[in-house]
């Protein structure tokens, strides 16, 4: 018991109780120390961002940036505020947008998960979409053509300083107050934007230099472990895509470039020590430590947990380690984080249930209300319990839309037929297998199985126009550069850019470009 009050009295020494907004919550996040996963040589703590009033680390960045921006004029009473992100920069922009007065407008990929657009749009938001296969550089291209064009504050959370030193002045100064006069031998975080990374390295280098920095990065997108420099951006100031990004599993960490604050914080020779994280380690450390610690948080925070026990298994014995936890697992509902976890009882639940009288399971359910034909779902789906057979021959046969891909949401050679087709304002439909929406009683599978039935591959993607096969990337691509498939839409008097001339190669991905 001892213990569990030096932690919880950590976490709210010098903290008032009352303040005149939601925004004097922010900060002052607590540090709690892990008793069942941790190796017993060791003492592992981890900083429970969570407790932020927006659910996440980025809060502390979207009150520094705009107060920062307030400070110095460059942010105007009732100027529309816009910025691209993941999700929890928005969730954090939109709670102090909505307390200050500021309308605001957040640009993020579609791929990212929906409850963070719908938290977004509750605390009044607009939230634009790009597609997923833009990747985080699309978002940034999109919010800054938007602020150009409208003449908003674009808050440039990867690169403005403002985000970097709200973290010297809190996040630092917390764990220097809470690990004063005791070991802190590793600090382990993720990267995003930097910001975290960049304003804590900063301030335990001079004020606790005997404590390492351990930087954790996707282990399939290892853009500091590459060692490759960031390519260096255009004129437009957007950076492009590093060479070395790979779709991952974690949102938030990560983007497809090496942001400037980050790389700040790498030529200063902050980080000691990078760790590699594999998704599926991130996804089973954030139920872990839902299921043994009572920690509920989301998957960045799992990779960013797992990386921490990595360092634990070769620390030294007594060795002290701070692992920063940057979110709730309530941004995650709709991901393979809960993939497993049903909304209706189980077989053991449904035992508890009818163990006593009183489960009355004899009552019958109330009628449902029909579903409006065609919401929220691909056309010919109107019944998940269809099978897929019957669901594939309607998308192929939909003379409407005569092109229909079939792909997975981050197939980075998906999105190499859907640039191409964007490129050549080519319209189709795309069934994207993996997605939310084909995730109910997994009905992307049904259907991928009749595909495989129907071609004999189980390839992704593939594409069809007008319910025949024309293949999958490499196919689609050279029917571009031979002609095929402009003469295929011309037959079928599908409307392109004739006038566009591109290459199929040029959308494959950087790293396998010749």
């Amino acid at each position: 018991m001892l213990g569990f009050k030096l932690i919880a009295n950590r976490g709210r020494r010098n903290v008032k109780k009352k303040f005149d907004s939601i925004l004097g919550t922010i900060g002052n996040t607590p540090v709690v120390r892990i008793s069942k996963l941790a190796p017993a040589h060791v003492n592992l703590y981890v900083k429970l961002e969570a407790f932020n009033p927006g659910g996440s680390v980025k809060d502390r960045l979207a009150l520094g940036v705009i107060e920062d921006a307030e400070a110095s004029g460059a942010l105007k009473p009732g100027q529309t505020i816009v910025e691209a992100t993941s999700g929890n920069t928005g969730i954090g922009l939109a709670m102090v947008c909505a307390q200050k007065g500021y309308p605001l407008v957040i640009v993020m990929a579609e791929s990212f998960s929906v409850e963070r657009r719908r938290l977004m749009r509750f605390l009044g938001a607009k939230v634009i979409l790009t597609p997923a296969y833009l990747k985080g550089s699309g978002m940034l291209a999109k919010a800054e053509e938007l602020a150009k064009a409208h003449g908003w504050f674009l808050t440039r959370q990867f690169e403005n300083e403002a985000n970097a030193r709200v973290h010297e002045r809190t996040t630092a100064v917390e764990i220097l107050r809470d690990f004063a006069g005791e070991r802190l031998d590793y600090w382990v975080t993720g990267f995003g934007t930097g910001g975290t990374l960049n304003g804590v390295a900063n301030v335990l280098k001079e004020k606790r230099p005997e404590t390492k920095i351990v930087c954790c990065e996707p282990d399939n997108s290892q853009l500091l472990g590459s060692q490759t420099p960031q390519p260096i951006a255009p004129a437009a100031g957007l950076p492009p895509s590093h060479p070395a990004f790979r779709p991952h599993a974690m949102q938030g960490w990560t983007p497809d470039f090496i942001s400037h604050l980050v790389n700040e914080a790498v030529e200063r020779g902050h980080i000691d020590l990078l760790m590699p994280v594999g998704g599926e380690d991130a996804i089973r450390c954030a139920r872990q430590l839902a299921l043994q610690e009572g920690i509920f948080t989301g998957i960045t925070a799992g990779a960013t947990f797992a990386g921490a026990l990595k360092i634990a298994e070769q620390a030294e014995p007594g060795s002290t380690i701070l692992c920063m936890l940057p979110d709730t697992g309530e941004r995650y509902l709709s991901t393979p984080l809960f993939e497993h976890i049903d909304s209706e009882m189980n077989r053991d639940e449904l035992d508890i249930a009818e163990s006593t009288p009183n489960y009355r399971f004899d009552t019958p359910a109330p009628a449902q209300p029909e579903s409006k034909a065609g919401s929220q779902r691909h056309p010919g789906i109107e019944d998940l319990s269809t099978e897929g057979s019957v669901v594939l021959e309607k998308f192929l046969g939909d003379g409407k839309n005569p092109v229909v891909l079939f792909a997975l949401e981050w197939c980075e050679f998906c999105w190499a037929i859907k640039k191409m087709f964007t490129a050549l304002d080519i319209a189709y439909v795309s069934v994207d297998l993996d997605s939310v929406k084909y995730q109910q009683d997994d009905f992307g599978a049904k259907i991928r199985k009749a595909l495989l039935d129907k071609i004999g591959s189980g390839n992704i993607p593939q594409l069809f126009i007008a319910g025949e096969l024309l293949g999958g990337a490499t196919e689609v691509l050279q029917a571009n550069d031979s002609g095929k498939l402009q003469s295929l839409l011309d037959q079928l008097k599908v409307n392109y850019n004739r006038d566009k001339k591109v290459k199929g190669e040029e959308f494959l991905p950087n790293w396998v470009q010749k």
